[in-house]
């Protein structure tokens, strides 16, 4: 069985719709924290705005799916006739935890450009406007394929790293995995590692190289480099970069970060702040 099945197996997926029609003006949509939202754009345009800021413009064939549920609002003009239908997918809440800290905020498809997993959103609908027999059991079965489809598609656009999902799930990573994160700057070891996850260390090398993709030590160091970017976009001394991901000086940090990317931390913020 390959990674994505094995993390997906026991996934519980309660998808209802809720709405289906023509809507005019402005429609909010509250957060409850336990369902995601999913909004099929049959015909016509409207502008989803949320509380974060975003605005995006749907038009025909557009599909947006939150993950994890977010306040939003629908604005539909008065010259505009939109109509479209609506759902919310509800998942148990360590899976609804664990695909809201890797998915995107939300996900926003044309059916012309990702077509399987339009598809399936149409289907999803079309299936819950449809009293024929075992029609519950069928919009299951298709939000389960519709997630597949959604983790599919960004893996296969590189928006998260299958390695890290299946982590953050295992049982004998997931508390180093927060861990880790939490504290990027600490002086990880393997040993020290293979410790907290209780495991000899060559076993835990050889779980976490086939889980995560990566050896051990270079998730750490990718993690930090990471962090390091996100830093020195603020603007912060490279000094002060270092120290706060782990690094004694900023000589220290500029190595490893040249040998990461291929430039110095100093050369790569010039490079952000004046692209050519």
């Amino acid at each position: 069985m390959d990674m994505l099945s094995k993390l997906l197996q026991n996934l519980e997926i309660n998808a209802e719709v809720f709405f289906s029609g023509s809507l005019c003006g402005i429609t909010g949509f509250d957060d409850d924290k336990e369902s995601g939202y999913l909004h099929f754009l049959e015909s016509g345009s409207l502008t989803l705005t949320t509380d974060e800021g975003h605005t995006i413009e749907l038009h025909t064939g557009d599909v947006i799916f939150f993950p994890s549920g977010t306040n939003h609002k629908l604005t539909i003009a008065p010259s505009e006739d939109a109509k479209l239908v609506c759902a919310t997918v509800k998942l148990p809440p360590a899976h609804q935890k664990l695909l809201a800290n890797y998915l995107p905020k939300f996900l926003c498809l044309h059916i012309e450009e990702a077509g399987s997993i339009s598809n399936t959103a149409h289907q999803i609908f079309a299936e819950a406007f449809d009293e024929r027999h075992g029609k519950q059991l069928m919009i299951d079965r298709l939000c389960d394929v519709f997630m597949v489809q959604v983790l599919r598609y960004v893996i296969d656009n590189g928006t998260v790293e299958l390695g890290l999902i299946a982590a953050d799930s295992h049982p004998l990573l997931s508390k180093l995995m927060q861990q880790i994160k939490e504290k990027p700057e600490y002086e990880w070891t393997v040993e020290e590692m293979a410790e907290n996850a209780a495991m000899s260390r060559s076993k835990f090398a050889a779980l976490f190289k086939d889980t995560v993709g990566q050896a051990p030590m270079e998730y750490v160091t990718g993690l930090r480099m990471a962090l390091a970017k996100g830093l020195l976009k603020n603007n912060r001394p490279v000094g002060l970069v270092a120290n706060q991901v782990g690094y004694e000086n900023a000589s220290s940090l500029a190595k490893v970060f040249k040998k990461h990317f291929g430039v110095t931390p100093k050369q790569w913020v010039k490079n952000y702040l004046n692209p050519r």
